[in-house]
Protein backbone atom coordinates (compact mmCIF):
# COMPACT_ATOMS: atom_id res chain seq x y z
CA UNK A 1 0.00 0.00 0.00
CA UNK A 2 1.49 3.31 -1.10
CA UNK A 3 1.21 6.40 1.05
CA UNK A 4 2.72 9.86 1.06
CA UNK A 5 3.77 12.00 3.98
CA UNK A 6 5.46 15.38 4.14
CA UNK A 7 8.17 16.61 6.49
CA UNK A 8 5.70 18.95 8.16
CA UNK A 9 3.30 16.06 8.78
CA UNK A 10 6.10 13.93 10.23
CA UNK A 11 7.04 16.76 12.59
CA UNK A 12 3.40 17.33 13.59
CA UNK A 13 2.74 13.63 14.27
CA UNK A 14 6.02 13.22 16.16
CA UNK A 15 5.32 16.17 18.45
CA UNK A 16 1.67 15.18 19.04
CA UNK A 17 2.67 11.57 19.82
CA UNK A 18 5.38 12.68 22.23
CA UNK A 19 3.00 15.03 24.02
CA UNK A 20 0.40 12.29 24.45
CA UNK A 21 3.07 9.90 25.69
CA UNK A 22 4.38 12.37 28.28
CA UNK A 23 0.88 13.22 29.47
CA UNK A 24 -0.07 9.56 29.96
CA UNK A 25 3.26 8.13 31.11
CA UNK A 26 4.48 10.77 33.57
CA UNK A 27 2.69 11.62 36.81
CA UNK A 28 3.52 12.79 40.32
CA UNK A 29 3.43 9.22 41.63
CA UNK A 30 5.50 7.88 38.74
CA UNK A 31 7.78 10.68 37.47
CA UNK A 32 10.19 8.19 35.90
CA UNK A 33 9.61 6.75 32.42
CA UNK A 34 9.89 2.97 32.23
CA UNK A 35 10.95 0.97 29.18
CA UNK A 36 7.68 -0.96 29.31
CA UNK A 37 5.70 2.25 28.81
CA UNK A 38 7.90 3.25 25.89
CA UNK A 39 7.46 -0.10 24.14
CA UNK A 40 3.71 -0.23 24.66
CA UNK A 41 3.32 3.32 23.33
CA UNK A 42 5.41 2.40 20.27
CA UNK A 43 3.03 -0.54 19.82
CA UNK A 44 0.03 1.85 19.99
CA UNK A 45 1.70 4.16 17.46
CA UNK A 46 2.24 1.27 15.06
CA UNK A 47 -1.41 0.35 15.36
CA UNK A 48 -2.47 3.97 14.74
CA UNK A 49 -0.11 4.09 11.74
CA UNK A 50 -1.72 1.00 10.19
CA UNK A 51 -5.23 2.40 10.67
CA UNK A 52 -4.36 5.92 9.49
CA UNK A 53 -2.12 5.16 6.53
CA UNK A 54 -3.35 1.76 5.35
CA UNK A 55 -6.90 0.91 6.44
CA UNK A 56 -8.53 4.33 6.08
CA UNK A 57 -7.02 5.23 2.66
CA UNK A 58 -7.82 1.77 1.28
CA UNK A 59 -11.38 1.31 2.53
CA UNK A 60 -12.82 4.73 3.46
CA UNK A 61 -12.74 6.11 -0.09
CA UNK A 62 -14.98 3.19 -1.11
CA UNK A 63 -17.21 3.65 1.97
CA UNK A 64 -16.33 0.16 3.17
CA UNK A 65 -16.87 0.92 6.84
CA UNK A 66 -17.41 -2.71 7.83
CA UNK A 67 -13.88 -3.62 6.72
CA UNK A 68 -12.41 -0.62 8.56
CA UNK A 69 -14.15 -1.52 11.82
CA UNK A 70 -13.39 -5.24 11.52
CA UNK A 71 -9.69 -4.84 10.78
CA UNK A 72 -9.32 -2.11 13.42
CA UNK A 73 -10.83 -4.40 16.09
CA UNK A 74 -8.52 -7.24 15.03
CA UNK A 75 -5.54 -4.88 15.13
CA UNK A 76 -6.36 -3.51 18.59
CA UNK A 77 -6.99 -7.04 19.87
CA UNK A 78 -3.57 -8.04 18.51
CA UNK A 79 -1.96 -5.12 20.35
CA UNK A 80 -3.63 -6.22 23.58
CA UNK A 81 -2.40 -9.79 23.08
CA UNK A 82 1.19 -8.63 22.49
CA UNK A 83 1.08 -6.35 25.52
CA UNK A 84 -0.48 -8.93 27.83
CA UNK A 85 1.21 -12.14 26.67
CA UNK A 86 4.60 -10.78 25.59
CA UNK A 87 5.60 -7.47 27.15
CA UNK A 88 4.01 -8.00 30.57
CA UNK A 89 5.48 -11.50 30.69
CA UNK A 90 8.91 -10.01 30.13
CA UNK A 91 8.72 -6.96 32.42
CA UNK A 92 6.21 -8.09 35.10
CA UNK A 93 6.27 -11.87 35.24
CA UNK A 94 5.52 -12.00 38.96
CA UNK A 95 2.41 -9.81 39.09
CA UNK A 96 0.72 -8.32 35.99
CA UNK A 97 2.01 -11.11 33.77
CA UNK A 98 0.18 -13.79 35.70
CA UNK A 99 -3.32 -12.92 34.45
CA UNK A 100 -5.16 -10.99 31.79
CA UNK A 101 -6.20 -7.48 32.83
CA UNK A 102 -9.42 -5.94 31.47
CA UNK A 103 -7.90 -2.52 32.18
CA UNK A 104 -5.57 -3.07 29.23
CA UNK A 105 -8.55 -2.98 26.85
CA UNK A 106 -9.73 0.32 28.36
CA UNK A 107 -6.22 1.73 27.99
CA UNK A 108 -5.30 0.57 24.49
CA UNK A 109 -8.44 1.55 22.59
CA UNK A 110 -8.66 5.27 23.56
CA UNK A 111 -4.92 5.83 23.10
CA UNK A 112 -4.88 4.29 19.63
CA UNK A 113 -7.98 6.28 18.65
CA UNK A 114 -6.39 9.49 19.92
CA UNK A 115 -3.30 8.82 17.84
CA UNK A 116 -5.51 8.16 14.80
CA UNK A 117 -7.34 11.38 15.63
CA UNK A 118 -4.11 13.39 15.32
CA UNK A 119 -3.75 12.14 11.75
CA UNK A 120 -7.40 12.91 10.95
CA UNK A 121 -7.01 16.45 12.29
CA UNK A 122 -3.98 16.98 10.05
CA UNK A 123 -5.83 15.61 7.00
CA UNK A 124 -8.80 17.85 7.76
CA UNK A 125 -6.57 20.93 7.92
CA UNK A 126 -4.85 19.99 4.65
CA UNK A 127 -8.18 19.43 2.90
CA UNK A 128 -9.38 22.80 4.16
CA UNK A 129 -6.22 24.49 2.85
CA UNK A 130 -6.60 22.78 -0.52
CA UNK A 131 -10.22 23.87 -0.74
CA UNK A 132 -9.19 27.46 0.00
CA UNK A 133 -6.55 27.29 -2.73
CA UNK A 134 -9.07 25.87 -5.20
CA UNK A 135 -11.55 28.55 -4.23
CA UNK A 136 -8.95 31.28 -4.81
CA UNK A 137 -7.98 29.70 -8.13
CA UNK A 138 -11.61 29.57 -9.23
CA UNK A 139 -12.04 33.22 -8.24
CA UNK A 140 -8.96 34.27 -10.22
CA UNK A 141 -10.12 32.25 -13.23
CA UNK A 142 -13.53 33.89 -13.09
CA UNK A 143 -11.97 37.35 -12.82
CA UNK A 144 -9.77 36.65 -15.84
CA UNK A 145 -12.78 35.42 -17.77
CA UNK A 146 -14.81 38.52 -16.91
CA UNK A 147 -11.92 40.81 -17.83
CA UNK A 148 -11.45 38.99 -21.14
CA UNK A 149 -15.10 39.73 -21.89
CA UNK A 150 -14.67 43.43 -21.13
CA UNK A 151 -11.67 43.94 -23.39
CA UNK A 152 -13.23 42.67 -26.66
CA UNK A 153 -16.44 44.54 -25.79
CA UNK A 154 -14.50 47.79 -25.45
CA UNK A 155 -12.42 47.10 -28.58
CA UNK A 156 -15.49 46.35 -30.68
CA UNK A 157 -17.14 49.68 -29.87
CA UNK A 158 -14.03 51.74 -30.56
CA UNK A 159 -13.15 49.97 -33.79
CA UNK A 160 -16.59 50.98 -35.04
CA UNK A 161 -15.72 54.61 -34.27
CA UNK A 162 -12.37 54.27 -36.00
CA UNK A 163 -14.04 52.74 -39.06
CA UNK A 164 -16.47 55.65 -39.31
CA UNK A 165 -13.69 58.24 -39.23
CA UNK A 166 -11.63 56.25 -41.72
CA UNK A 167 -14.56 56.22 -44.18
CA UNK A 168 -14.79 59.99 -43.85
CA UNK A 169 -11.01 60.28 -44.26
CA UNK A 170 -11.00 62.48 -41.19
CA UNK A 171 -7.80 64.17 -40.02
CA UNK A 172 -8.63 62.87 -36.56
CA UNK A 173 -8.08 59.24 -37.57
CA UNK A 174 -4.34 59.18 -36.60
CA UNK A 175 -5.19 60.68 -33.20
CA UNK A 176 -7.84 58.02 -32.63
CA UNK A 177 -5.41 55.25 -33.58
CA UNK A 178 -2.77 56.63 -31.20
CA UNK A 179 -5.16 56.89 -28.26
CA UNK A 180 -6.67 53.48 -28.96
CA UNK A 181 -3.16 52.00 -29.16
CA UNK A 182 -2.31 53.42 -25.73
CA UNK A 183 -5.45 51.99 -24.20
CA UNK A 184 -4.88 48.56 -25.71
CA UNK A 185 -1.28 48.55 -24.48
CA UNK A 186 -2.53 49.34 -21.00
CA UNK A 187 -5.11 46.56 -21.15
CA UNK A 188 -2.78 43.93 -22.57
CA UNK A 189 0.35 44.53 -20.50
CA UNK A 190 -0.50 46.45 -17.34
CA UNK A 191 -3.94 45.09 -16.46
CA UNK A 192 -2.65 41.56 -15.86
CA UNK A 193 -1.99 42.52 -12.25
CA UNK A 194 -4.79 42.22 -9.72
CA UNK A 195 -4.34 45.89 -8.75
CA UNK A 196 -2.88 48.88 -10.59
CA UNK A 197 -2.09 52.45 -9.64
CA UNK A 198 -5.28 54.46 -9.27
CA UNK A 199 -3.56 57.42 -10.92
CA UNK A 200 -2.54 55.33 -13.92
CA UNK A 201 -6.05 53.89 -14.23
CA UNK A 202 -7.49 57.42 -14.07
CA UNK A 203 -5.02 58.61 -16.71
CA UNK A 204 -6.12 55.86 -19.06
CA UNK A 205 -9.71 56.77 -18.30
CA UNK A 206 -8.89 60.33 -19.34
CA UNK A 207 -7.41 58.95 -22.55
CA UNK A 208 -10.56 56.94 -23.12
CA UNK A 209 -12.75 60.00 -22.55
CA UNK A 210 -10.71 62.03 -25.04
CA UNK A 211 -11.07 59.23 -27.55
CA UNK A 212 -14.84 59.07 -27.21
CA UNK A 213 -15.23 62.82 -26.96
CA UNK A 214 -14.44 62.96 -30.68
CA UNK A 215 -17.88 61.47 -31.32
CA UNK A 216 -19.63 64.32 -29.57
CA UNK A 217 -17.72 67.24 -31.11
CA UNK A 218 -19.98 70.29 -30.71
CA UNK A 219 -23.06 68.38 -29.54
CA UNK A 220 -22.29 68.59 -25.84
CA UNK A 221 -19.83 68.91 -22.98
CA UNK A 222 -17.70 66.29 -21.22
CA UNK A 223 -16.17 67.07 -17.82
CA UNK A 224 -13.57 64.94 -16.03
CA UNK A 225 -12.33 65.77 -12.51
CA UNK A 226 -9.94 63.92 -10.19
CA UNK A 227 -8.48 64.57 -6.74
CA UNK A 228 -4.74 65.08 -6.28
CA UNK A 229 -4.00 62.06 -4.06
CA UNK A 230 -4.64 59.22 -6.52
CA UNK A 231 -0.97 58.17 -6.58
CA UNK A 232 -1.28 56.85 -3.04
CA UNK A 233 -3.82 54.13 -3.88
CA UNK A 234 -4.30 51.04 -6.02
CA UNK A 235 -7.45 49.66 -7.63
CA UNK A 236 -8.58 46.69 -9.70
CA UNK A 237 -8.13 47.74 -13.35
CA UNK A 238 -10.89 48.48 -15.85
CA UNK A 239 -13.71 49.02 -13.39
CA UNK A 240 -14.51 52.71 -13.86
CA UNK A 241 -14.01 52.67 -17.62
CA UNK A 242 -17.06 50.44 -18.07
CA UNK A 243 -19.39 53.03 -16.55
CA UNK A 244 -17.90 55.82 -18.65
CA UNK A 245 -18.16 53.74 -21.80
CA UNK A 246 -21.79 53.09 -20.96
CA UNK A 247 -22.42 56.82 -20.44
CA UNK A 248 -21.01 57.73 -23.86
CA UNK A 249 -22.80 54.94 -25.62
CA UNK A 250 -26.27 55.83 -24.38
CA UNK A 251 -25.88 59.60 -24.48
CA UNK A 252 -24.60 59.63 -28.05
CA UNK A 253 -27.14 57.08 -29.28
CA UNK A 254 -30.18 58.79 -27.73
CA UNK A 255 -29.36 62.54 -28.04
CA UNK A 256 -28.40 64.69 -31.00
CA UNK A 257 -27.51 67.74 -28.87
CA UNK A 258 -27.14 68.98 -25.28
CA UNK A 259 -25.11 65.93 -24.32
CA UNK A 260 -23.66 66.17 -20.82
CA UNK A 261 -21.23 63.69 -19.30
CA UNK A 262 -19.59 64.38 -15.94
CA UNK A 263 -17.02 62.04 -14.37
CA UNK A 264 -15.56 62.62 -10.90
CA UNK A 265 -12.92 60.54 -9.07
CA UNK A 266 -12.15 61.42 -5.45
CA UNK A 267 -10.46 59.62 -2.56
CA UNK A 268 -11.00 60.86 0.98
CA UNK A 269 -8.50 60.82 3.84
CA UNK A 270 -9.70 57.39 4.96
CA UNK A 271 -8.84 55.83 1.59
CA UNK A 272 -12.40 55.53 0.32
CA UNK A 273 -12.90 56.04 -3.39
CA UNK A 274 -15.96 57.90 -4.63
CA UNK A 275 -16.49 57.52 -8.34
CA UNK A 276 -19.42 59.37 -9.88
CA UNK A 277 -20.53 59.31 -13.49
CA UNK A 278 -23.50 61.28 -14.82
CA UNK A 279 -24.78 61.38 -18.35
CA UNK A 280 -27.77 62.87 -20.06
CA UNK A 281 -30.07 60.63 -22.08
CA UNK A 282 -33.42 60.71 -23.78
CA UNK A 283 -36.19 59.61 -21.44
CA UNK A 284 -37.65 57.58 -24.28
CA UNK A 285 -34.58 55.31 -24.04
CA UNK A 286 -35.06 51.90 -22.50
CA UNK A 287 -33.38 52.27 -19.08
CA UNK A 288 -33.24 48.50 -18.58
CA UNK A 289 -30.86 48.22 -21.53
CA UNK A 290 -28.57 50.78 -19.86
CA UNK A 291 -28.48 49.02 -16.49
CA UNK A 292 -28.14 45.48 -17.83
CA UNK A 293 -25.53 45.76 -20.57
CA UNK A 294 -22.76 43.17 -20.89
CA UNK A 295 -20.11 45.51 -19.49
CA UNK A 296 -22.14 46.52 -16.44
CA UNK A 297 -23.11 42.95 -15.60
CA UNK A 298 -19.46 41.92 -15.73
CA UNK A 299 -18.17 44.84 -13.66
CA UNK A 300 -20.73 44.06 -10.92
CA UNK A 301 -19.47 40.47 -10.80
CA UNK A 302 -15.88 41.67 -10.60
CA UNK A 303 -16.74 44.04 -7.77
CA UNK A 304 -18.40 41.19 -5.87
CA UNK A 305 -15.37 38.95 -6.33
CA UNK A 306 -12.65 41.49 -5.56
CA UNK A 307 -14.18 43.88 -3.01
CA UNK A 308 -17.08 41.82 -1.62
CA UNK A 309 -18.56 43.90 1.23
CA UNK A 310 -16.08 46.77 0.76
CA UNK A 311 -18.01 48.56 -1.97
CA UNK A 312 -21.40 50.02 -2.76
CA UNK A 313 -22.85 50.69 -6.18
CA UNK A 314 -25.92 52.82 -6.77
CA UNK A 315 -27.55 53.80 -10.04
CA UNK A 316 -30.47 56.12 -10.66
CA UNK A 317 -32.27 57.67 -13.61
CA UNK A 318 -34.24 60.87 -13.14
CA UNK A 319 -35.07 63.92 -15.23
CA UNK A 320 -33.01 62.74 -18.18
CA UNK A 321 -29.85 62.13 -16.11
CA UNK A 322 -28.44 58.67 -15.49
CA UNK A 323 -26.27 58.64 -12.35
CA UNK A 324 -23.76 56.02 -11.22
CA UNK A 325 -22.17 56.28 -7.77
CA UNK A 326 -19.49 53.75 -6.86
CA UNK A 327 -17.81 53.77 -3.43
CA UNK A 328 -14.87 51.45 -2.70
CA UNK A 329 -12.85 51.07 0.47
CA UNK A 330 -9.40 50.88 -1.08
Amino acid sequence: MKFSITKKEILYLTVSHLLLFLVTAVSKRHPQIELFEVLTFVLYSIGAFVISFILLPRFYTNKRMFEIITYSIILIFSIIVVEELVLEQIFYPDNRGKSLNIYTVLQVFPKVMMLVGFKLIWDSLMIRNENEKLKDLATQSELQFLQSQINPHFLFNNLNNLYSYALEKSDKTPEIILQLSGLLRYMLYECKEEYVSLRKDADQLSNFISLNELQIEDRGIVTFNTSENLNEYRIAPLLMIVFVENAFKHSVSSLSKDIKIIVDINVDKEGKLQFACKNSYSESTNIDSIANGIGLVNVKKRLDLIYKDRYSLKTSAKDGIYHVLLNIDL
